[in-house]
């Protein structure tokens, strides 16, 4: 059998969380709710819950032979360091990159980690992604939106050419999209179901729109949770290139997108954390065979190490290994 490889799985530091404590603010607070202690809050509003598994890398590798995954490239999930000034954000990105550094020496077959670069700042993020790749760096993390800014915002091009001359693979994950409290998401805490995976949706969406799959055709853009509801729109998507003129660059210049989306989506790739059969082999039919990764979002309360490795062990044989390992292998060069 394959090895199981997840690409989609985070960790924190104890360093990193103080410093988010200490200058998250005004828009980041921790507050208990309940039995829950020290709940990142967002504008006031419950917005992510560190727990003790995401502090452990012991506890994670036990974890992770249980479930039988092999090996974890492991991330910061957000807010990531996208707040502070200049130097908090480069402070709290060089905590979490040397941490994570750290635990791939301390488990050299068991883990790989994504540098978290203070994107806000381009200058110092090119740095620090130069420093992040001497220490072992496999590939970056991006939020689907950077402090509310765009990945296709042009102060960011710097960055993005950077990544794209290392041919690195870059995860884009969701945090709360632009726009929460106009949509009123705060109620029934519909970021995590619903915010976050639009939130990837709109991200990849501007980048086939805009042109930016053309201008760094080197580097693999990574579509959490199953690429968002991109699998579900990729005919909207389409149909709107060939209808609408401002969705086509054959017609309207501000548009880059040149080939139909659905197109672009075969160069996009995918990971495999959807909680229903239909949706990941929708998720295989739309990205492709060989575009889809093994993902589990552990050590969050909505993570499934187990129960999404079993989606991909019920898909045919061939898919299956692709999917578990053999993609991951290939595009992080493992």
């Amino acid at each position: 059998m394959s090895l199981v490889i997840d690409v989609h799985t985070h960790m924190m530091g104890e360093r990193w969380f103080e410093l988010l404590k200490e200058h998250g603010g005004p828009r980041y607070a921790t507050k208990d709710v309940g039995a829950l202690k020290d709940v990142i809050h967002m504008d006031g509003a419950p917005f992510m819950t560190p727990n003790k598994e995401m502090f452990d890398y012991e506890l994670r590798v036990k974890n992770m032979t249980k479930s039988k995954v092999d090996l974890a490239i492991v991330s910061l999930t957000c807010p990531n360091v996208y707040w502070g000034d200049c130097e908090t954000s480069l402070q709290a990105a060089r905590l979490m990159n040397d941490d994570m550094a750290g635990a791939q020496r301390a488990f050299p077959d068991r883990i790989r980690h994504f540098a978290s670069l203070p994107w806000q700042y381009p200058e110092q993020a090119v740095a620090e992604l130069e420093r992040a790749v001497k220490q072992g760096a496999v590939g970056v993390m991006v939020l689907a939106n950077i402090a509310g800014c765009s990945l296709t915002d042009p102060r960011f091009a710097d960055v993005w050419q950077a990544i794209d001359d290392r041919a690195l693979p870059v995860l884009v994950h969701p945090t709360a999209p632009q726009g929460v409290s106009e949509m009123d998401m705060a109620q029934h805490n519909l970021v995590p179901p619903v915010g976050f995976t639009f939130d990837t949706t709109l991200a990849i969406s501007r980048c086939i729109y805009d042109g930016f799959m053309d201008r760094y055709t080197k580097l693999k853009l990574i579509a959490s949770h199953g690429g968002g509801a991109l699998p579900y729109l990729v005919g909207r998507l389409d149909r709107c290139f060939d209808n609408i003129p401002t969705c086509n660059a054959k017609v309207e210049p501000t548009c880059g997108s040149k080939e139909r989306p659905s197109s672009y989506l075969r160069r996009v790739y995918a990971d495999a954390v959807v909680y229903r059969q239909d949706a990941l082999e929708m998720c295989i039919n739309v990205f492709g065979p060989d575009n889809v990764l093994y993902g589990s979002d552990y050590p969050h309360n909505i993570g499934d190490m187990a129960g999404c490795l079993s989606r991909v062990d019920a898909l045919p044989e061939q898919t299956r290994h692709l999917v578990r390992s053999k993609n991951a292998e290939r595009i992080f060069n493992l």
